[in-house]
């Protein structure tokens, strides 16, 4: 078996398996899978979990038609599949009522469901890393301007997402638009998410730094 030998953003080798070999990144694709078929039965709004899986369509292509020129770390990976599993469930209830976020709100005697919250926040705590290792290993960006650029594209990304989301309600389905958005009556959602992701990314680049200096 043949591994391909690159280097990581910690300056050392890294060993990167080909596909039929990977049994983390098989396991993570089982999992989504298996996550989006359940998700799949009988959704609350099913318009509303059509547009939402848009987004899982789009991820995906992405990584797969990427994934010969650049591969990332099963770290990565699993960071995505994560970020995605939230997803899918959101997009099974809508982020306005899932489950989870009635709990939270019952115990914590929150004025609304934050399920949408938690999930903006945790795009940048989770996919801060994956953008830093572009940079870095990719774009080969210095390592400390790569910290502060993977906050930058998230950020960017984050507000570009909210400008898309709402052209898309509009365009696609008016109809659903408040239930597509998660707004709950808030006025300033969109610019408090963009807010929860920027300091989710602050947070994982934070973390990434202490972990290099600690394995310096």
């Amino acid at each position: 078996m043949v591994l391909k030998d690159r280097p990581d953003w910690t300056g050392h080798r890294m060993m990167i398996k080909p596909f039929r070999t990977n049994r983390v990144l098989q396991g993570l694709i089982i999992w989504l899978l298996a996550l989006w078929v359940i998700t799949a039965i009988n959704p609350l709004y099913p318009s509303d979990w059509l547009i939402e899986n848009l987004l899982v369509f789009i991820y995906s292509a992405l990584l797969l038609i990427t994934y010969r020129r650049f591969q990332f770390s099963n770290t990565s990976y699993a960071l995505f599949t994560l970020f995605l599993s939230l997803h899918l469930v959101g997009a099974h209830y809508t982020y306005a009522e899932t489950p989870f976020g009635f709990w939270l709100q019952s115990i914590f005697d929150f004025e609304r469901n934050h399920y949408d919250r938690i999930v903006h926040f945790s795009f940048g705590l989770l996919i801060a890393y994956p953008f830093f290792e572009i940079l870095l290993r990719r774009a080969q960006v210095a390592r400390e301007w790569s910290y502060l650029l993977s906050v930058c594209v998230i950020m960017t990304f984050s507000a570009g997402y909210e400008v898309i989301e709402a052209v898309v309600a509009m365009i696609v389905s008016p109809e659903l638009g408040s239930a597509y958005l998660g707004t709950q009556g808030d006025e300033w959602d969109a610019q408090k998410d963009t807010m929860l992701a920027f300091v989710g990314a602050i947070i994982a680049m934070l973390v990434t730094r202490m972990y290099a200096r600690q394995l310096k």
